[in-house]
């Protein structure tokens, strides 16, 4: 049987960036399965460049597990990697290095070298491998996944996402929304101000009421200090606008997110920002009837998962893992996609998300082995061992 490390290998020596396809990856895993009777459903994205694969391992029942995880990594473009990003390398270090490592291929090495074992137990529960296509850019493919889980198999008790978190169980998340506005003003002659309208200048006072949200977040007792960043978060990563600098912009637009806490919601938080746009473009148009803001989602909001309806998954990963504390993360996974339709869901994985999306990017060996010993707990306790 492969060992974790030897399956992280292979699974690292797909460059599955999510802008290219994961398909010989998927095709990999699928293969792997088949050698050991294992059956599974490939869910193909609409063009059938991508796909996710779920797969059962044990009786065709309810009450089951599912281990989650992601097939696509970030890219690597212009980072500073001291080696091949694509070969997993022994740094003699006690680490392992490689795009992916953490995030999260550690995790689903560990889940199939564990698959062996798994059938010779003869589970008295099913365990329910999920692994989807573009988490990195949106968690875009968990969703056709979850649909299909929800209506082909019996209902799981609980869902294990096995992003990076030290394998200690982490029952709240934010959402996040990425969002683009574009602002379209009047050109004229730079000297001639009282002509003309700045796209620039006016994005320049959409940008500063962003930030304003913000404190204004803060300042209404709208935080949650199981996060390290305890409120909702409003970012803008990308400006662009103008043609010379002695020409009024025409237009502008910039790219900014939310990520919002769990008992904010999304639709909370913008609502402000939409209102104050509304104002300003009312304002403007007197003076240029053609000056709008525009702004619109990029991606759809992906779901926070709140400390809620957990009971399941919270009890089983204390069982396996013995009593922990309880953590929060600022960062977005699938988590949130499961619980919203009624799924126990926690996070819980091998590896630091200081590591993941970095150069050198890597797992501790330990971690590995930690999973790995998760996976052998988890079948002994669905085996009734």
């Amino acid at each position: 049987m492969p060992s974790a490390q030897q399956l992280l290998e292979t699974l690292v020596g797909h460059a599955t960036v999510s802008r290219d396809s994961n398909l010989e990856l998927i095709e990999f895993i699928e293969g792997y399965l088949a050698d050991f009777g294992v059956p599974y459903t490939r869910i193909e994205n609409d063009d059938g460049s991508k796909a996710n694969l779920l797969a059962r391992i044990g009786p065709d029942v309810a009450g089951g597990v599912v281990l989650s995880g992601h097939t696509d990594v970030v890219p690597v473009d212009g980072q500073p990697w001291t080696g091949d990003p694509f070969t997993l390398t022994d740094g003699n270090d006690g680490r392992l290095y490689g795009r992916g490592t953490c995030d999260m291929k550690g995790f689903i090495a560990c889940t199939l070298a564990q698959v062996p074992c798994w059938i010779e137990q003869n589970l008295e529960r099913p365990i329910i491998l999920a692994f989807s296509f573009d988490e990195e850019v949106g968690c875009l493919g968990a969703p056709r996944l979850i649909e299909r889980l929800m209506a082909d198999y019996p209902r799981p008790a609980a869902v294990i996402v096995g992003e990076p978190t030290l394998m200690a169980p982490v029952v709240a998340q934010k959402g996040i929304t990425t969002l683009r506005t574009t602002v379209t003003g009047h050109e004229a002659h730079s000297s001639q101000v009282n002509q003309g309208v700045s796209a620039i200048h006016v994005a320049a006072r959409l940008v500063t009421k962003i930030e304003d949200i913000m404190a204004e977040l803060r300042e209404a007792g709208r935080v949650d200090e199981a996060f390290n960043v305890a409120h909702s978060s409003l970012h803008v990563g990308k400006i662009q606008g103008g043609t010379a600098i002695n020409i009024m912009a025409r237009e502008c637009r910039f790219d900014w997110e939310i990520r919002h806490l769990p008992q904010d919601g999304f639709d909370e938080v913008i609502v402000s920002f939409d209102e104050f746009a509304e104002r300003l473009e009312r304002e403007l148009k007197q003076r240029a009837p053609e000056v709008s803001i525009r702004t619109e989602k990029l991606i759809e909001t992906v779901p926070a998962l709140a400390d809620r309806d957990n009971t399941e998954a919270l009890t089983l990963c204390h069982a396996l893992l013995g009593e922990r504390d309880n953590e929060a993360v600022a960062y977005a996974t699938e988590g949130g996609q499961f619980q919203r339709v009624g799924l126990s869901t926690v996070i819980c994985g091998p590896g630091s998300i200081a590591q993941a999306h970095q150069p050198d990017e890597y797992i501790e060996i330990s971690q590995l082995e930690a999973a790995s010993d998760f996976m052998r707990k988890l079948g002994d306790h669905l085996a009734g061992d």
